[in-house]
């Protein structure tokens, strides 16, 4: 019985386990026999291979401190000292000081957004009063009400830093980030006067990361845990994990991600860190090359992508060549990568000879 088929044309960076093709030019039903046949010889030919298929890419990626954070005053006065650019500045000690009294850093993921009082709940209280705990000090239970107890500590907390001890943090005083962080950049100077909403410097961790920005088509890459390979500046390769990924909006515009048009785009970021810190000293920012491997099949037979026809009656085959004579025997498609794909069926082995049409 003839079988009719068409050549199946499949993107040779494509990765996936079943195949989304489009279909070319058809060979009407002249493309073989599943038993034997004399007609239908491709042009070009192929083995059937055994292997590792991998799918892997390399990113340019961009070493740095991770993202950017502002601080902005939240008490009007007159700037009278900055944490240095390069800085590090611990749970505790001051980002900058207005009129001579400090802003102080604090660990937590909520932004200081009232003022703390006796009478005061909510998460915010809660979360300064674990900062005063990690600070060393006690004499109030850690939870989320403000009360009496918490408000002879903070004068405890205030006379430590010179302030006046009045057991109400004003809003303004703390500036929350998620740990110990790098200055960046001051966008104030010693001298200016300030009032709320004055952006004063701005901020990093202090961790070396490296920044890769994604097409969504290529998010199977971006895995938490996942490992990957980075190559540095000099050559040298280290290995990695994907630490974090999130969605993004690229408004850089002019077409940056590829679609022609100023319009936004969106796009998968990863961060990724080094297993050893080590070997990214004397390295503060730097473009560096990423190795992802989104999947791997071991030991499994492929043919080239060019190899793979669309039977009439669904799914896919190869043309096995024999001499003169061809037969389609069907297949089930795997993994696809490097311009391969993995195949299986009955009849097919390694070292057979297949039709490959370009």
């Amino acid at each position: 019985m003839a079988v009719a088929v068409v050549v199946v044309v499949v993107a040779a960076g494509a990765a996936a386990t079943a195949a989304t093709a489009g279909f070319g030019f058809g060979v009407g039903r002249h493309g073989g026999d599943r038993n034997s046949g004399t007609g239908g010889l491709s042009p070009a030919t192929a083995q059937v291979t055994r292997q590792t298929l991998v799918d892997s890419q390399t990113k340019d990626g961009s070493l740095g401190y991770g993202a950017t954070e502002s601080a902005s005053a939240k008490l009007g006065g007159t700037i009278t000292a900055l944490a240095a650019t390069g800085a590090t500045v611990k749970r505790g000690q001051a980002l900058y000081r207005v009129d001579n009294t400090p802003v102080v850093l604090l660990y937590g993921s909520l932004p200081a957004y009232r003022s703390l009082q006796t009478g005061v709940e909510g998460t915010d209280v809660k979360q300064f009063e674990q900062n005063l705990k990690a600070l060393g000090y006690s004499g109030f239970t850690v939870d989320d009400e403000y009360g009496a107890s918490t408000a002879a500590t903070v004068k405890q907390w205030q006379e430590d830093l010179g302030l006046p001890e009045t057991g109400t943090v004003e809003l303004g005083r703390i500036v929350y980030a998620a740990g110990p962080v790098r200055v960046d950049s001051q966008k104030a100077a010693v001298g200016d006067a300030v009032q709320p909403g004055t952006a004063v410097l701005t901020y990093t961790g202090t961790a070396r990361v490296i920044t890769v920005e994604l097409d969504v088509d290529e998010q199977r890459l971006a895995k938490k845990g996942a490992t990957v390979t980075v190559t540095l500046p000099n050559g040298k390769t280290v290995a990695g994990k994907i630490a974090k990924t999130q969605t993004v909006i690229d408004t850089g515009g002019s077409g940056n991600g590829g679609n022609g048009s100023n319009e936004p785009e969106t796009k998968i970021e990863a961060i990724v860190t080094v297993n050893d810190a080590k070997a990214l000293n004397g390295l503060d920012q730097a473009a560096v090359d990423v190795g992802f491997t989104a999947s791997q099949r071991e030991n499994v037979l492929t043919v080239p992508v060019a190899a793979l026809l669309a039977l009439a009656e669904g799914g896919y085959g190869v043309q096995v060549v024999e001499g003169t004579t061809t037969r389609i025997v069907s297949v089930q498609t795997g993994l696809f990568a490097n311009g391969r794909v993995e195949v299986s069926g009955d009849g097919l082995a390694e070292g057979m000879t297949v039709g490959a049409p370009s």
